[in-house]
């Protein structure tokens, strides 16, 4: 690949629109990654359904605890 192609890619990239259900789709699948790393027993179902939960609580911040131990378990 040349200079001159990865430049047209990087330019492509750029013109990219990300919908709020792709960064939402994006920030399950990190968390899921990384809580997985730690604890494989961590599903992609358990962090739908915190994520779901924090969503309609007041906030992550006040539900970080219940978060921790949902994904360590």
């Amino acid at each position: 690949m040349t200079d001159s192609d990865f430049q047209v890619l990087v330019d492509r990239a750029r013109r990219i629109s990300v919908t709020p259900s792709e960064r939402e789709a994006q920030r399950r699948s990190f968390a899921y990654g990384n809580a997985n790393i730690e604890n494989p027993a961590v599903t992609r179902e358990i962090v739908d359904q915190v994520a779901d939960e924090l969503a309609r609580s007041d906030g992550f911040r006040e539900n970080s605890d219940r978060f921790d131990t949902a994904i360590r378990t």
